[in-house]
């Protein structure tokens, strides 16, 4: 199977999706279409499994990471969000451009927004454990999160990015993210007050 996946990936990367079929991948992964084909009965079949697996790998590098990064400070869940992401999708960068075409092609909202889930509860999880802070919805931070590194990252990743430039990216996004959480905490500090009956 994972030479089929990678032989498939590697199609994609000479050939372009429109022009890769199930021959080239079989020939690629040195097996007959008839093998190819016990385990996907036509291209979509083949490409939806690539997918599924490439936005798996996205999904489960953030919640390892959220998972090992329990009951940190504010910082460090900043820190861990960016690198996770950004760790998995640039050891993928050169076939994402592709794959966001595949998606597109084969409709994949599901498999996104099964991949977007995950992680948005495993960024929850790690919010609602936080050392240095206490915030009011974590569910709604993690999917706002969620929602810019699947959704407005990815621009960092359309191609292989020098090692400063990574750099400079995980740095910037981790402030970014910072500063959204630390406005986030002193909302629910504020809110906490508000509630709190003061004393005559």
């Amino acid at each position: 199977m994972d030479v089929i996946f990678e032989a498939t990936i590697q199609v994609l990367l000479s050939d372009g999706p429109i022009r890769l079929n199930t021959t080239r991948v079989a020939r690629r992964a040195g097996v007959s279409v008839g093998t190819l084909y016990q385990y996907f009965p036509n291209k979509q079949a083949l490409l939806f499994a690539v997918l599924e697996r490439h936005l798996a790998v996205l999904a489960d590098a953030i919640a390892k990471a959220c998972d090992e990064n329990r009951c940190a400070t504010v910082e460090k869940i900043a820190e861990t969000v960016v690198k996770a992401y950004l760790n998995a999708r640039m050891a993928q960068a050169e076939v994402s451009p592709a794959l966001a075409l595949v998606a597109m092609e084969l409709d994949a909202r599901e498999l996104i927004d099964a991949a977007l889930r995950r992680s948005e509860k495993a960024i929850e999880t790690m919010l609602s454990t936080a050392s240095d802070s206490r915030f009011v919805d974590p569910r709604v931070i993690a999917q706002t999160i969620t929602a810019v590194i699947y959704g407005t990252v990815p621009a960092f990743c359309q191609r292989v990015m020098s090692p400063a430039a990574r750099r400079e990216a995980e740095k910037q996004l981790t402030i970014m993210f910072r500063s959204y959480l630390i406005a986030q905490r002193s909302s629910a500090a504020e809110a906490r007050r508000a509630t709190t009956p003061s004393s005559r």
